[in-house]
């Protein structure tokens, strides 16, 4: 019997509702996951940046956690666990693993750049609550950067299970299967879906599926069969979407379309600000487009 991988197929970064007051709806949370399964979604992200992990309380961060399991089922859940030191992160791990979710995501410390000990030493840590281990690679976000030679070092040592990479460097795919052929590749960066996807990736982390779920889980699982018919005109479709990054607030964007596709996503906490006019009418143009086009 072949090893189950929980963080294979289309897992969403999820977006926090939120309450007027700024408070967690997690009615509606629970609500927006069951959802997602149910259109083709393999499973969940909490607590990642779309999550708003930043700003949430430990009590917040754990409840939102438990709200998601106890809606899809621990093997769908995959919070993440970053945090700012190897401690932190360790036993937010171990809280998921409590909860019964089958793996979690880790980013490398971020509150400072890390060099290669460094990094090493926090997945070596955080291993250590004997959940699988997902390392998340933001060089753009971080600074600190999972190259593949970094990848190969940390999976072989047992470290980490798979990647979500998010440089955007599509190349790194053959280079990481070269170095490290039993490390699993994640989607991470959405605009780069297809490419990755017929370069041999297990799984997409993605963050346009809080709004438009079915057409995102047709698009992903028809690049992997390398159906280019069927890929091709919706990842033209949804391009304009899956290419927002974070030169613009993505948090801000995924609620609006979500708002625009009837999922009320509610405002965002503090430190993050309203989208700049032409980003918010890029946006709302991009997402209507892709409605009236029968993408949801």
């Amino acid at each position: 019997m072949s090893e189950h991988r929980p963080w294979r197929g289309v897992l969403v970064a999820t977006a926090l509702p939120l309450h007027d007051d700024l408070s967690v709806d997690h009615d509606a949370y629970a609500e927006h996951c069951a959802w997602l399964i149910a259109n083709g979604c393999d499973g969940v992200v909490p607590n990642g940046s779309l999550g708003e992990y930043q700003v949430l309380t430990p009590e917040e961060r754990t409840r939102v956690v438990e709200t998601a399991v106890a809606a899809v089922g621990g093997e769908r859940v995959m919070p993440g666990v970053a945090a700012y030191g190897s401690a932190e992160a360790r036993r937010w791990a171990e809280q998921a693993g409590e909860a019964g979710c089958g793996a979690v995501m880790l980013l490398p410390p971020n509150a400072y750049r890390a060099d290669e000990r460094s990094v090493l030493a926090h997945y070596a840590e955080v291993a250590r609550s004997g959940l699988p281990v997902v390392a998340y690679n933001n060089p753009i976000d971080t600074k600190v950067d999972l190259v593949p030679e970094l990848l190969s070092r940390l999976h072989g040592e047992g470290y980490v299970r798979a990647v979500k990479e998010f440089s955007g460097d599509v190349r790194r795919a053959y280079r990481i299967a070269e170095l490290a052929p039993d490390l699993d590749l994640l989607i991470g960066a959405d605009d780069v879906l297809l490419e990755l996807a017929l370069a041999g990736a297990k799984g997409w982390v993605a963050g346009y599926p809080n709004a438009l779920p079915a057409s995102c889980a047709e698009l992903y699982r028809a690049a992997l069969a390398g159906d280019l018919d069927t890929a091709t005109p919706l990842y033209r479709a949804l391009h304009p979407l899956l290419r927002w990054d974070s030169k613009v607030e993505f948090v801000q964007a995924i609620k609006l379309s979500m708002d625009l596709a009837g999922r009320r996503g509610g405002p965002c906490r503090p430190p993050r600000v309203p989208l700049l006019p032409a980003q918010e009418a890029a946006v709302r143009a991009a997402t209507e487009k892709a409605l009236a086009a029968g993408l949801a």
